[in-house]
């Protein structure tokens, strides 16, 4: 460690273009790491965030509830297995609104659930569901930056339904959309209009169905709902529109940061170690061990990398809080240790190269190069 501080402070210029390309590469590491956590709670928070474990969703749905039809039956089997507490019927459609007295559109993810069950997400601001009063919902905080504020009404573009926001919730997205919760009458209602207008039947039918459930529950649910299959969260949030090919190129950008980093690391500490090769031969030559002179490089790698990455941290946690809140962007703390564990495997992989090369320094050779 000595004698890596001592050629750091000795050679400050060459340190410091390393530093700075360590610390942009782990600065766009943690960025689009960031990145790709907010785009993914945007797309679908509003599942991840659910106490559920598992889903029921129709036969041949391809895990979507957009494609999935579930009838009160079917809801009657289920809890029949699970118990009321253990199973809860989930409606899921997106569609546009626009605030009443004002021509503004906006998208929203409709969800429709039993205000007294456990689907219904906290209420940060305002009131929550009540299942006995029709006509009011509970929205994302998403829903006030496009001017929607407590009290206000909302009216459905499709059926000209209207319902009163009576409070706000956190962290409730879906495909990109502010997810708008509403009671089981309100929903029934809801559809109700939709069929009617469609000219389908008239029966409440729901998208999925949440579940709390052992994995032998989920067996025996697969053998007795219906022209159903049993699916988990992680099935039913890759199964969003857009989420597992948006996420998909966003983790192999991330890969390859990665792979890159570790190349570029290693090219510039063994073009470096090169340089160093007749020290390192004096040295060996007076009796340091390569144990000694390794761990020196070791050390070197492991202060430049602490350095940058300490910086880098600080560089993104600023970019966050700077950022607009219509920018998806999530970064918490597991998230950043867990990056920045990688980034630090990546760079002592990147170093090794280099602990090879010294290693393999012959002392002679080294001092006769060096006398030449």
């Amino acid at each position: 460690m000595f004698l890596a501080l001592r050629e750091i402070r000795f050679s400050r210029t060459r340190y410091v273009l390393i530093v700075t390309i360590m610390l942009l590469v782990s600065f766009l590491v943690l960025f689009v790491t960031g990145l790709a956590n907010g785009l993914g709670n945007a797309t679908s928070s509003a599942i991840r965030n659910m106490p559920a474990d598992h889903f029921i969703v129709q036969k041949d749905s391809d895990d979507r509830f957009a494609r999935s039809a579930l009838h009160s039956e079917q809801v009657e089997q289920a809890q029949a297995v699970a118990g009321q507490e253990g199973a809860e019927p989930l409606g899921v459609q997106m569609t546009t609104v626009t605030r009443k007295d004002s021509d503004s559109k906006i998208d929203i993810a409709l969800f429709g659930v039993q205000a007294d069950g456990w689907l219904v997400p906290q209420t940060v601001e305002g009131q929550g569901l009540n299942q006995t009063a029709t006509g009011t919902v509970l929205a994302d905080h998403d829903l006030a930056e496009s001017g929607v504020a407590i009290g206000d009404t909302i009216v459905d573009s499709a059926t000209g339904l209207e319902w009163t926001v009576s409070g706000f919730t956190e962290n409730q997205s879906y495909s990109h959309m502010p997810a708008v919760w509403m009671n089981d009458a309100d929903w029934a209602a809801y559809r109700s209009e939709i069929m009617a207008a469609r000219g389908g039947e008239t029966d409440t039918a729901y998208n999925a169905i949440a579940l709390r459930i052992s994995s032998s529950q989920a067996d025996e649910l697969r053998a007795s709902v219906s022209d159903a299959d049993v699916i988990t969260k992680s099935q039913a949030i890759s199964a969003i529109p857009g989420h597992k090919a948006e996420q998909s190129s966003l983790m192999m950008m991330i890969a390859f940061l990665y792979v890159i980093s570790a190349f570029v690391l290693a090219v510039f500490f063994y073009v470096i170690t090169i340089q160093k090769t007749s020290q390192f031969g004096i040295l060996k030559a007076i009796g340091a061990k390569t144990r000694y002179l390794a761990g020196s490089v070791v050390a070197q790698v492991l202060v430049l990398s602490v350095g940058s990455l300490a910086v880098g941290v600080g560089l993104v946690l600023i970019m966050k809080a700077m950022l607009p809140a219509a920018m998806p962007f999530a970064l918490d703390g597991g998230t950043i240790l867990l990056s920045c564990s990688l980034f630090l495997a990546v760079a002592l992989l990147g170093g090794l190269a280099s602990v090879v090369k010294v290693a393999k320094t012959d002392a002679l050779d080294a001092i006769g190069r060096a006398g030449a």
